[in-house]
């Protein structure tokens, strides 16, 4: 379908270019996220990736709509690249366990072993597709085809926070302890948001790629350790 703009109430547009979750057309959201910051524009407050979309929050007395209008349909055309954008991630992750109570289930129903599935998640460079649910809550994708199971018919009342977990096509962090239907594979000891960073809270973004690396246990306490007591920072978790 060709771009379409979505009006929301009077300081929100829309900038839509499908309705699926589809690596290409998300692409093309943080192309056209990019475009638009190049813009400059005064009076844009939030702008908020999705799928297969774009919302852009503004201020209607500071910037007029058919002049943003314009220029989100001159953002949809730019060519969907590397974002300028992007960070690259490495995430230690403890595998099984308490830490990852569904690995073993999730090997038998593929038919694979629990190291297959570890190094088929870790050998898989995932993208940010968006940020929902829970503050920081990665949205990670793809996975490979035979990796893709439903969640699970009865959701946990208590997922714990960092946990590394599959559903769907998808992978994801939670940042917090929340409840949840994904799968349990493992733990990481990054945080996934925080309160103390007030111009970033949240570690991933939009568009960011992110591995996942495993570690023993031992070395996850020492890292879960290390980030408590400042010793390991955000940038220790880049890619360069």
């Amino acid at each position: 379908m060709k771009p379409r703009i979505l009006a929301l109430g009077d300081g929100a547009l829309t900038l839509e270019f499908g309705d699926r979750i589809d690596p290409a057309l998300n692409a093309k959201v943080m192309a056209a996220r990019d475009a638009l910051a190049a813009f400059e524009l005064d009076g844009i407050s939030d702008v908020v990736p999705a799928y297969s979309s774009l919302t852009v929050h503004f201020d209607p007395l500071r910037l007029d709509r058919e002049e943003l209008t314009g220029h989100l349909l001159q953002a949809a055309q730019a060519l969907a690249q590397e974002s300028a954008l992007a960070t690259r991630w490495t995430l230690p992750v403890v595998f099984g366990d308490e830490f990852g109570p569904d690995l073993a289930e999730i090997a038998r129903a593929t038919g694979r072993s629990e190291t297959d599935v570890i190094e088929a998640l870790c050998g898989t460079e995932l993208r940010v597709f968006l940020i929902g649910f829970l503050p920081g809550f990665p949205y990670l994708g793809e996975l490979p085809e035979w990796l893709r199971l439903p969640r699970r018919t009865t959701p946990r009342t208590a997922v714990p926070a960092n946990s590394l977990a599959i559903a769907g096509a998808q992978a994801a962090v939670y940042p917090w302890q929340s409840p949840g239907g994904w799968h349990l594979l493992g733990r990481t000891p990054v945080r996934l948001f925080d309160l103390q960073d007030t111009v970033r809270p949240a570690l991933l973004a939009p568009g960011d790629a992110v591995r996942f690396t495993p570690v023993g246990r031992d070395e996850f306490l020492r890292l879960e350790a290390a980030v408590a007591t400042g010793k390991k920072s955000r940038r220790d978790w880049q890619t360069t």
